[in-house]
């Protein structure tokens, strides 16, 4: 089945090197085609050219002057939870921090608490409204991460819920095993007893059943700590299971040389960075992943996107999406905040957000830009001036359509 898609104003390549990712000033490569066409075979981008030179097809879509892009790659979500924390949103209007209601059994405990109360089914009814809505704001792969559990049966629950979602929806999913978000009330006073748990009890079980494709640890103070956060990253390599982490939300702990050490795929958050934060990753190949919507809700500094750039790291951006500090799975969003947030151009948050973002869950070889041989998801825009248009007039839908697989999502 061949698909030809037509009358194309741009088409934003992002790359055409066949590279896993783009690094430092890379992000600002940022290669198009004018007045354009491309054909889609089998679910696959099959070939591109200028308009004159057209194939045969077995169907066409009318571009009417869009844009064309790669689907966003969101690498960073807790998209499976119960219940949302709108009231603990009231309290920090009302003048209490994040810390604050954390220390008084809100934040992740709160969430922990609704989510061992509701069944696999309710989860995923939940999860599944959300996702079909990132899907038709132009989210083409995604990462899930569990969290909300603390308990080894609910924490397995997410995961398996997740991966009911990656069967059922046809982009893809990656999972990441996310138990050590915090220690759970029973072990607020025997840490040690909980880290044992994580590494001896929850990890062996869900790499038996295959349930995620990463290990998470969040470092920080009140949290995990560094030694903490290496254990289970070594125990998890064990289990053949590659870590993305949380790192420097709050505070610079020294996490990012041992994540580089151990070959973190990323490290995600890097509110509070340091020079020589910022300079063992940016000589690393783990990629640093901002989410300036955490920024934006909490109201904490962004991601040093620029410094990180120019010291030649490799950037990229997803939501955090989750229903306490994030609470948004809108990437057009994150590509306007990387812009005038965090001072990055229009080509290198676009890039962060495809590219790097799918680098960050190791699916670049078959997303993130649009070249032969990759999966035929892509974003159809309405007619605009540039892609400056993108991140400049925020909070405006852009899309006429979402094709996964060479498909028009509906």
């Amino acid at each position: 089945m061949k698909t030809l898609i037509h009358n194309i104003s741009l088409i934003l390549h992002i790359d055409q090197h066949n590279r896993k990712h783009k690094r430092g000033k890379e992000l600002g490569e940022f290669p198009t085609t004018e007045n354009a066409w491309l054909l889609v075979e089998d679910g696959k981008i099959a070939d591109y050219g200028t308009a004159g030179s057209e194939p045969v097809a077995d169907e066409k879509i009318d571009a009417k002057g869009g844009m064309l892009l790669p689907t966003w790659v969101d690498s960073h979500t807790h998209l499976v939870y119960a219940g949302t924390r709108e009231d603990e949103f009231a309290k920090r209007l009302h003048g209490m921090t994040y810390e604050q209601i954390a220390n008084e059994g809100g934040g992740i405990l709160n969430s922990a608490r609704k989510l061992r109360s509701a069944s696999e089914e309710e989860l995923y009814e939940a999860a599944a409204g959300r996702l079909d809505e990132l899907i038709k704001l132009g989210t083409g792969a995604i990462e899930i991460k569990s969290g909300y559990g603390l308990t080894t049966e609910s924490e397995m629950k997410i995961l398996r819920v997740a991966r009911k979602l990656a069967e059922n929806f046809p982009i893809p999913i990656k999972t990441s095993f996310l138990g050590a978000h915090a220690f759970p009330e029973e072990f607020k006073d025997n840490h040690a007893g909980y880290v044992k748990q994580i590494i001896e009890e929850m990890l062996p079980k869900i790499a038996d059943e295959k349930l995620a494709d990463y290990v998470d640890v969040f470092c920080e103070k009140g949290y995990f700590s560094t030694e903490e956060m290496e254990k289970i990253i070594v125990a998890g390599k064990e289990k053949s299971l590659k870590s993305k982490l949380h790192v420097n939300q709050f505070n610079s702990l020294g996490a990012i040389k041992i994540c580089t050490k151990h070959d973190a795929v990323s490290v995600d958050h890097l509110e509070v960075m340091t020079d020589e934060d910022v300079a063992i990753l940016a000589a690393s190949d783990t990629i640093g992943t901002l989410l300036p919507g955490c920024s934006l809700f909490l109201e904490i500094p962004y991601g040093p996107a620029r410094q990180l750039i120019d010291k030649n790291a490799i950037v990229a951006l997803a939501t955090d999406y989750n229903p306490g500090s994030s609470p948004s799975g809108n990437m057009n969003l994150v590509v306007s905040l990387a812009t005038f947030k965090m001072k990055m151009t229009p080509e290198e948050a676009i890039s962060a957000a495809t590219l790097n973002g799918a680098a960050a869950i190791e699916l670049s070889d078959e997303l993130g830009s649009i070249e032969k041989g990759k999966r035929a998801n892509l974003i159809l825009t309405k007619p605009l001036s540039s892609p400056s248009f993108l991140p400049y007039n925020f909070g405006h839908s852009h899309i006429e359509h979402v094709l996964i697989n060479g498909k028009i999502y509906e």
